[in-house]
């Protein structure tokens, strides 16, 4: 808790994971936090329970997750006692020993000890994350309450409409009482939008008069569908050889352990495959995954079941608010974090630890100023450009990259790129360097362009572009898109 600081009021709309880590990151701080959550979701009792939450404002808690390193890192650093009640759910860390390849050097390096990320579901983090909020002396929570709009006053935000459509308050040591319908007007010091991607705080903003706030979108270009499975009891996980995800070219998937002897498998395709939207159903699914060399082993009969059905997940974006504008805050008072704000493609699988990392950067704009509303907003406007804007770029350009190729649209450059970072999954099994370097990356603990930029990575990833044709050729990790609709019985479009 901060000392000789003034003590703010603020209200955090949503109850997703960078909602969750704000409130956790200001009530410790010594704020006074109000969640406002939309769905009425009292809290399960346990992990387990947790899984069947009725979360219909977040679907994506019925799809994979990874919680990457630095998000691991954040919760090992600042907040180890929730790290702890992770792991007492169910949740395991995945070491860097444990991804090491067979037969690379399993010597230690320097910087290993941060190369662990958490695998658990969803479901299972924001349990923990919001047991965790609800024990602070400074934090209510209520659910079953939809904000509507801000209450603003001289030209700043000073709270929030709501409609109470159902559920109870929620405050630390007591149930709560029912309460009925209606609305009413709930005044803070800051109001933070955290309530996901499909957040209407611009509309908001612009209801109440205070401007525009400018947003760039752009389509990712897939739709996906995961399904969750559990192990057979007593059944280890399969070892795996290889990659536990791949991308065919007409199609991405991976495998995602989860905690408690469960996992996923998530497909990836492109918007306008007409064949495979059939993913949907489950027999279609079954036996794509069937036929896959890293998800085939994990699905067998014997192995596991699946536990859902396949949940799907389309209209997925790139999108980036700013409430910044002009060298000042749109909306006094008002502040956004997470997708409500930097809206990244979830197939990277960064979203968590981005919104994780966003509400630490709220923190701190609270805290160096905690009674300058533009103060605040400049702060968080400086470290999101710093530490999420360079994911977001990377999301865009990846996508755009990858729906060029898909369209036949292919840059010089998109072919060059792409025929060298081919050779980094094969040379990063043999090349500590490299293996550490990406694995950096991919966590979030590198910058996304660390592996074109660092002359020494390009010089090892180079040398095993020119003497590519000295090696073996990789194994296919599942049959071409001919071959897979010829086993399916289905027709290309």
């Amino acid at each position: 808790m901060r000392k000789d600081a003034p003590v703010t009021d603020v209200i955090v709309i949503g109850a997703g994971v960078a909602g969750l880590g704000a409130a956790l990151a200001l009530g410790r701080d010594g704020h006074r936090v109000t969640v406002l959550e939309r769905d009425a979701t009292p809290l399960p009792e346990d992990a387990q329970h947790a899984f069947w939450w009725d979360r219909r404002g977040a679907p994506q808690v019925r799809h994979s997750h990874m919680f990457l390193a630095r998000l691991r890192n954040l919760l090992r650093d600042g907040y180890p006692d929730v790290r702890e009640a992770l792991l007492e759910a169910g949740a395991t860390e995945l070491t860097i020993a444990e991804m090491t390849p067979e037969g690379m050097d399993p010597t230690p390096h320097p910087g290993d000890e941060d190369l662990a990320m958490l695998a658990c579901r969803r479901t299972t983090f924001e349990w923990v994350l919001r047991r965790k909020v609800l024990e602070q002396d400074h934090v209510a929570f209520r659910d079953g309450v939809v904000v509507d709009g801000l209450v603003v006053e001289d030209g700043r935000v000073v709270g929030v409409r709501t409609a109470v459509t159902a559920g109870t308050p929620r405050t630390p040591g007591t149930a709560g009482t029912p309460r009925t319908p209606g609305s009413e007007e709930i005044r803070a010091d800051v109001v933070v939008a955290a309530n996901g991607r499909r957040s209407e705080f611009p509309r908001w903003v612009r209801e109440a008069g205070l401007g525009e706030i400018e947003e760039v979108t752009e389509d990712t270009g897939i739709v996906y569908w995961s399904r969750f499975y559990k192990l057979h009891d007593g059944v280890e996980p399969p070892k795996q050889e290889g990659p536990i995800g791949g991308d065919l070219g007409y199609m991405k998937f991976a495998v995602f352990p989860g905690d408690n002897g469960t996992f996923s498998v998530t497909l990836a395709t492109n918007n306008d495959d007409e064949v495979f939207r059939g993913l949907g159903k489950e027999a279609l699914f079954d036996q794509v995954v069937a036929r896959l060399v890293p998800t085939a082993p994990w699905v067998d009969p014997a192995v596991s079941e699946p536990i859902t059905p396949v949940h799907p997940m389309a209209k997925l974006l790139n999108r980036l608010r700013h409430v910044v504008r002009d060298g000042g805050p749109v909306a006094p008072g008002l502040l956004a974090i997470g997708d409500a704000a930097v809206c990244t493609n979830p197939l990277y699988g960064r979203g968590c630890a981005l919104g994780f990392v966003h509400a630490d950067l709220l923190a701190a704009a609270l805290r160096d100023h905690p009674d300058d509303p533009v103060a605040q907003a400049l702060a968080l406007e400086e470290g999101t450009e710093r530490e999420l804007l360079p994911w977001y770029r990377a999301s865009v350009d990846a996508d755009a990259r990858n729906r060029r190729i898909a369209q036949g649209e292919a840059r010089t450059e998109d072919e060059f790129l792409g025929s060298v970072l081919k050779e980094v999954m094969p040379a990063m099994r043999t090349d500590p360097v490299l293996f550490r370097a990406f694995l950096r990356m991919f966590n979030l603990l590198e910058d996304p362009n660390s592996l074109m930029t660092n002359p020494e990575l390009v010089g090892r990833v180079m040398d095993h572009y020119q003497r590519r044709e000295e090696r073996e050729p990789e194994p296919p990790l599942g049959p071409d898109r001919e071959q897979l609709l010829a086993e399916l019985g289905l027709t290309a479009a």
